[in-house]
Formats: C-alpha cells, sequence, structure tokens
C-alpha cells in the first residue's frame, strides 16, 4: 500500500530477553521481543559512552513462530516493520496510557559477527491470515489490522 512507505521502520539491535511466543484467542502466534539499540556519544572526559535505547517488537504468524524458533537473547538482529501506537486505561489507576512499539514485516539474524545456517520452512500460502483454514494453506499477512488485541499491551 501507498500509504504504508511513510510509516515503515528499520533498527538493528541485541535482543534483551528471550523471545516470548503466545497465540491468541484465534489461535495466531504473538510473538514479542525486546531490542536494545546502542548510541554512542563521546563524553565530556573524551571516553565513548553507550546510551541504549529500548523497542518493543510484535511479530505475527510465521514469522513469530521462526523467530522464537530461531533466536535467543542477546542475538543481534535487524528488523523492519512499522510504528504502532496503542493506548489502553490502567485498570487500577484509571490513567490513560500509551506506548509505541513496532509491528515486524520482517526479522533477520544479523551475521555481521555471528554466522548461522539457513533452513527453509514449508509457506503456509498467501492472503490474510484465517484462523478456519490455518491447516489447509491459509497464512500470509497476520497482523491485526486495528489495535484491537487479545489482551493490554505490556
Amino acid at each position: 500500500m501507498a500509504g504504508d512507505r511513510d510509516n515503515s521502520v528499520v533498527i538493528t539491535g541485541n535482543l534483551t530477553r528471550d523471545p516470548e511466543l503466545r497465540f491468541g484467542n484465534s489461535g495466531t502466534p504473538i510473538l514479542n521481543i525486546s531490542i536494545a539499540v546502542n548510541s554512542r556519544k563521546k563524553g565530556q572526559n573524551g571516553e565513548w559512552v553507550d546510551d541504549p535505547n529500548y523497542f518493543e517488537v510484535s511479530a505475527f504468524g510465521d514469522l513469530a513462530e521462526n523467530a522464537a524458533a530461531t533466536l535467543a537473547k542477546g542475538n543481534r538482529v535487524t528488523v523492519t516493520g512499522r510504528l504502532d501506537w496503542s493506548q489502553w486505561e490502567d485498570r487500577t489507576t484509571q490513567e490513560k496510557k500509551s506506548k509505541v512499539s513496532i509491528v515486524a514485516d520482517d526479522i533477520a539474524a544479523s551475521l555481521r559477527w555471528a554466522t548461522g545456517t539457513i533452513q527453509r520452512t514449508e509457506r503456509q500460502g498467501g492472503g490474510d491470515y484465517a484462523p478456519q483454514n490455518r491447516n489447509q494453506g491459509g497464512g500470509g499477512n497476520y497482523a491485526p489490522q486495528s489495535n484491537n488485541f487479545d489482551e493490554e499491551p505490556f
């Protein structure tokens, strides 16, 4: 889609924890990872200082399952995706909260300082995700098209 070009992001960093894979009420695989990206700056004394930034990333479908089976804490990865803003009300304080995260279109292990073996998986097919035909080859675009997730984003 033409509008997607206005909302795209690519980051490279290290996983801060092992990937967390769960399944939504409809059976959709959902992956959550956190990535640290360091900015290096010269401090006042002339020495280099790392200033980390942390990003929450979600992936869906085959991408979620493949990444969960492949990645581990500390791995260097490159994520291509889009920014997603979500808002909710805290159940205990009733305060409105919001966050910006990344919905991944692709996740790749960085081979800059590591080696890897690529193993091709069987594709689930094309088109939008439909739980009723998942076993008959329904794969494709698993990311929800709205912010109506199964649970609160924290």
